[in-house]
């Protein structure tokens, strides 16, 4: 049976594993002579920090129902010094951000279709949250896949960078690219506790690709919105290209990725694609 987010479940998980890699002289507490049988800080230390119960402490992490205030989430992601992206998603979690409305996007906006197809020369193209790939232009195709020869329900770049035997190669730092694109899928799985799809497509993975698997456990969440990626291409060789993501205000669910070469050798790369 396909689920959503059971966000007191994942709560209470998150909570407890963000707690056990941090030590105490991460936050400024001294060592306690008692010994420690388990790594990370220990429940009272982190009832300490934030300035609640140990009790409340235990009922998060045992996911006894409990709904934190918003002052108890921010002061717990300050007691378990989250990061930018892992505070939101613990604000995702307590539901203590307001939700995205509306389903995803399943086509690009005709604005936004017709700017991919200006970007030319640059390679780009159009996801929603659930990394589908709704729009595209004419080099992203020559530069990773040509998504017109894929059932719609395979024009996803997770799928295809998990799935598809002719992508598995591509990316040089193959396992950087899927734990950064699994962070960023963790992270739109709490946005949108309600998307059956979403949840689908997270099983699908983790029951067919044992790396995902794996990766998926860590609980790491970051978006990421612009970087370096180097690709072998099989007809052009190494290429490296920046992306980077733009979220227009008036689509709010489509996210523009702007690929652009690195450095002169890709950009000679990228017009001899343009010209086969």
């Amino acid at each position: 049976m396909t689920r959503t987010v059971d966000t007191t479940h994942e709560l209470a998980v998150f909570l407890r594993t963000r707690r056990e890699r941090l030590a105490p002289r991460d936050v400024g507490l001294p060592l306690r002579a008692r010994s420690r049988r388990t790594p990370g800080l220990r429940r009272e230390e982190v009832a300490e920090l934030a300035g609640v119960s140990i009790d409340y402490i235990v009922r998060l992490e045992q996911g006894r129902g409990l709904r934190p205030s918003s002052n108890v989430v921010e002061a717990l992601a300050h007691a378990l010094r989250l990061a930018p992206d892992e505070r939101t998603y613990l604000f995702d979690l307590a539901q203590r951000r307001p939700r995205h409305a509306g389903d995803a996007a399943v086509e690009a906006s005709p604005q936004l279709a017709a700017l991919v197809a200006d970007l030319s020369p640059l390679p780009a193209m159009v996801m929603n949250h659930r990394y589908d790939i709704v729009a595209w232009n004419d080099e992203i195709a020559r530069l990773l896949l040509d998504f017109d020869t894929l059932p719609p329900s395979q024009r996803n770049a997770m799928w295809l960078c998990l799935m598809h035997p002719g992508m598995r190669d591509v990316y040089v730092d193959r396992e950087r690219v899927v734990r950064e694109g699994i962070a960023h899928l963790r992270a739109a799985w709490a946005a949108h506790p309600e998307d059956l799809q979403l949840a689908a497509r997270i099983e699908e993975f983790i029951a067919r690709d044992a790396e995902f698997a794996r990766l998926w456990a860590e609980r790491d969440v970051k978006v990421n919105g612009r970087g370096l990626k180097v690709l072998r291409h099989p007809v052009v060789g190494m290429i490296s290209v920046y992306f980077e993501v733009l979220m227009p205000i008036q689509d709010a669910d489509q996210r523009l990725v702007i690929y652009r070469a690195a450095d002169d050798e890709s950009r000679s790369a990228l017009d001899r694609l343009r010209s086969q």
